[in-house]
């Protein structure tokens, strides 16, 4: 619930279905307070026990994850970290959590949910601890600058990628393509020729690609390097700016593809999914790195987002909050950042899961450089690494992304691309209106 909810949360106590979500929270704060009472007290060896809530996914990267955690625990007698997956929907369980004052010691969530973070003073800036520490000459300048907002360094990153365009070389063969799209023309004309219908019913048994449908983020972010390519922007002067030229020419190509019947729609909210692609029903996905294809049996390759104005691709970087508890667990907490962002930790978990490491040292080192000759298929996602961009960090995002992304699902379920984005943007200038007012 967002704090400017909080009014009419109360005004519809009257209505049983908002009474029954009272009693969830109540309880829901009741067991976290518990559970969190339970997660970080001392015990007689005076160890410091910290939660940390993560949604790490697929599962193996999720093991991966934890696997390093216990390494942590191994090596330090004072301080010992519980991982602990947070499932959907994170964010209500999270803000449940914060204004119950029984937070995680650690977060690892989303960076554009900072502003909300911050306005709710629930996190810690870390940019004077960093700053003491040799550390920070290892971590990639543009990765902390993408954490940053109003002038504070609020969370580390974890692990970092971006989005590029899997698909099936057999399938390419097959439909005589022989070389891939570097234009955005040309990947329509790409997706056209791999589309088959092979009994004439006007169902193709196979798309040429698959767009995600839904208005959650998942959407928005496979959405953002079309925007980017366009020269497009969604926030102008800290204020939400969805109707320029480059949103509604992004927003047009999706629908073009679509309205060719060259794509096929992704199941609600499933846009990640692979399944399509596995299987051959797609021949081309826009995903990153950590996909469950690296570790298919599938024949794939990767290349880069096709361009439009310019060569674009978004960042994919997962981040970890210090929130606000005590000194001494806070310090705790601290201690395992440094891990986190050392070279034993990022060389280990980019090797396990295909995130790109965010310490330089481990993206130089031998044993690394020795893993990219086994995956080529990374290269085509460190190469882009010069011209990916990243979704704004602002205070308010969350109600800038709902609002993007149903104007991205009204435009592919058939509505005009200015159209949807002018309503998006007029939804948002009536909230902006409201905060500033306040």
């Amino acid at each position: 619930m967002f704090p400017s909810q909080i009014p009419n949360f109360f005004r519809q106590l009257n209505n049983s279905t908002w009474w029954l979500s009272v009693i969830r929270i109540i309880l829901s704060i009741f067991f976290i307070f518990l559970y969190g009472c339970q997660g970080t007290v001392y015990k007689n060896d005076r160890v410091i026990h910290l939660s940390l809530w993560q949604s790490i996914n697929p599962p193996a990267n999720r093991d991966v994850f934890n696997k390093l955690v216990n390494k942590f625990n191994q090596t330090h007698n004072d301080i010992k970290v519980e991982s602990i997956f947070v499932g959907q929907p994170q964010l209500p369980k999270i803000l449940t959590a914060v204004v119950g004052n029984a937070p995680p010691d650690i977060l690892s969530f989303d960076p554009q949910l900072t502003g909300q973070f911050m306005e709710l003073g629930a996190i810690r800036p870390l940019e004077e601890w960093l700053d003491k520490l040799s550390l920070k000459s290892e971590i990639s300048p543009n990765l902390l600058e993408e954490l940053k907002l109003d002038g504070h360094l609020w969370s580390i990153p974890l692990s970092t990628s971006n989005l590029g365009i899997f698909y099936r070389p057999k399938l390419f063969q097959a439909a005589g393509i022989t070389q891939i799209p570097k234009t955005w023309e040309e990947l329509r004309e790409v997706a056209k020729k791999l589309t088959i219908d092979r009994n004439g019913d006007n169902k193709p048994e196979q798309y040429g690609m698959l767009l995600p449908l839904g208005k959650e983020e998942w959407t928005v972010f496979s959405w953002f390097p079309f925007l980017l390519s366009a020269g497009g922007e969604i926030v102008t002067n800290n204020r939400p700016n969805l109707t320029n030229a480059g949103a509604i020419a992004a927003l047009q190509f999706w629908q073009d593809i679509l309205k060719d019947g060259s794509a096929t729609l992704s199941s609600p909210e499933r846009g990640y999914e692979e399944d399509a692609f596995i299987s051959g029903r797609v021949a081309m996905q826009i995903t990153g790195p950590w996909s469950y294809i690296l570790k298919s049996n599938v024949d794939f390759k990767v290349f880069p987002i096709p361009v439009s104005v310019k060569p674009a691709t978004v960042t994919a970087t997962g981040n970890m909050y210090l929130m606000k508890t005590t000194p001494e667990r806070e310090q705790a907490a601290r201690k395992f950042f440094e891990y986190v962002l050392s070279e034993e930790f990022q060389t280990e978990w980019s090797m396990g899961t295909g995130f790109l490491p965010v310490n330089i040292k481990s993206a130089q080192s031998q044993v690394y450089q020795e893993f990219l000759q086994q995956k080529p298929i990374l290269k085509a996602f460190i190469d882009q690494i010069s011209v990916a961009g990243y979704r704004p960090i602002i205070p308010g995002y969350s109600r800038l992304s709902d609002s993007l992304g149903r104007a991205i699902e009204a435009t592919m379920l058939g509505a005009s691309p200015e159209t949807a984005l002018k309503q998006a943007q007029a939804n948002l200038d009536s909230i902006w209106d409201s905060l500033q007012s306040r």
